[in-house]
């Protein structure tokens, strides 16, 4: 070969062997991400369970689906406290099987009904069925599902389809013909795989006939509270939209929204998936009767940031939140090391669980309440909290991946973490070590010749 084109040939696999390494770690960073997010639930002995029931004995009943494949947590908690904050509604959880459901970056969740159930007649029959994102919305093993979801669709029941929920009844046909929407991110590839659907963006929520579907994740509480009215009226609406507290909701705001896409601001959570490894660890410390939507906030804005791992610890394996559902914990003495604790629900350090502190204080980690400035709860104090602890962007575009608006609030700046920047810069050095590597061989190989040569 002659020498020009030699010198080419090892250039060329050089760059090859220091793109390689890149594309492996990138690929190595979201895997772990990814795993860490999606964590099967222990296979338990349901008895000795805290007894799971509906919410109520109320006369409109509500099913909020979960996915066997996992499924988005804010797509359930959230709406699920919004029906189950009216005596009017009584909300369970069904699944295919009765054991634990795995949920995104959080805590399992005990359905309290199987689809089975309400065939037989165990469970009332839904009025309204809310349809969470999960992991395969169209794959075999979210069959039942959608099999299940068709049936009462086809018996007159209102169909809620939350974020990405709307995949799930895109994949069932229940959406041909139907206006929908989804999250901003997916609505493209939707559009395509699709086009019997009339996709529409930049709304909070749609309704078309019996079926509602809305953006990403939070603004399932916007959704619901549209559902709630249709079903319960006004008064309960306002009254319950005043608990949760959603920004710039009202029975007469329009459901017109911003149309996002992903920018250059996102970077600081791209950068946080692409480079897991040594992020902190998080106790969400859970206790019975901590609210739905406290617990939605806490888990969501750290699986969508990948700023940290949340793990959910309590005192037992179980607890039991504020209108009856139950969430598999991971015990306190069995709890992974943390680097701090956060408390959901606790406006100020002196509302944290005594236990809990005491639990802090025997790991020698600091613990908080989870919450913003003044005390504020619920996802405006989760993002306040994560960019106090994080940094603003970081907090902004995890409030743009689960639509959240934030125009009202006064996010702090945050510190600056060296984690991120360090690594990218060791994973660099790493990639252009190997993309040396045919040039050190030539060089060894070479002196060892000319060695032998004298």
């Amino acid at each position: 070969m002659p020498s020009r084109s030699r010198r080419l040939f090892h250039a060329a696999l050089s760059v090859a062997l220091f793109l390689t390494a890149v594309a492996a770690l990138a690929f190595a960073g979201v895997a772990v991400a990814d795993a860490q997010s999606h964590v099967a639930p222990p296979q338990q002995n349901l008895q000795g369970f805290p007894v799971n029931q509906p919410s109520s004995s109320g006369a409109i009943v509500v099913a909020v689906v979960l996915g066997s494949s996992g499924t988005v947590g804010s797509d359930v908690l959230a709406p699920y406290e919004v029906f189950a904050s009216s005596p009017k509604f009584s909300v369970y959880t069904i699944a295919a099987q009765s054991a634990p459901v795995p949920i995104d970056g959080g805590p399992a969740i005990v359905p309290t009904y199987t689809f089975e159930d309400v065939r037989s007649g165990r469970a009332r029959q839904p009025d309204v069925v809310v349809v969470p994102a999960v992991g395969a919305p169209e794959g075999p093993e979210e069959e039942p599902m959608r099999e299940w979801i068709v049936e009462q669709s086809d018996r007159g029941a209102s169909i809620l389809g939350v974020c990405n929920g709307s995949n799930v009844l895109a994949g069932t046909g229940i959406l041909d013909g139907h206006k929908a929407t989804g999250h901003w991110s997916r609505l493209g590839s939707l559009k395509k795989s699709h086009p019997q659907v009339q996709w529409a963006e930049g709304l909070r929520y749609v309704q078309d006939g019996m079926i509602t579907t809305t953006a990403g994740v939070t603004s399932g509480i916007p959704g619901s509270l549209k559902v709630m009215e249709d079903l319960a009226g006004a008064d309960e609406a306002k009254r319950v939209g005043r608990l949760m507290n959603y920004p710039g909701w009202s029975l007469t705001a329009s459901a017109a929204i911003p149309v996002q896409s992903f920018a250059a601001s996102d970077i600081p959570v791209g950068l946080n998936a692409l480079v897991p490894w040594f992020r902190p660890t998080i106790a969400v410390g859970l206790f019975n009767g901590v609210g739905e939507a406290d617990v939605a906030s806490a888990f969501e804005v750290y699986n969508m940031s990948f700023a940290a791992r949340a793990v959910p610890v309590a005192a037992t394996e179980t607890v039991t939140t504020r209108h009856g559902m139950v969430l598999l914990t991971v015990p306190e003495a069995q709890a992974p090391r943390v680097d701090r604790v956060i408390a959901p629900g606790a406006a100020r350090d002196k509302d944290i669980n005594p236990q809990l502190r005491d639990w802090a204080a025997s790991r020698n980690v600091p613990v908080d309440a989870f919450a913003g400035a003044g005390g504020v709860l619920g996802f405006d104090g989760a993002l306040e909290y994560l960019a106090q602890h994080t940094d603003r962007a970081t907090a902004v575009s995890a409030a743009k991946m689960i639509d959240y608006p934030t125009a009202h609030l006064e996010l702090p700046a945050g510190g600056t973490s060296v984690r991120v920047p360090v690594l990218i810069m060791l994973g660099l050095l790493l990639a252009i070590l190997t993309g040396a590597l045919p040039a050190l061989i030539r060089t060894a190989v070479r002196r060892r010749a000319e060695g032998q040569m004298k």
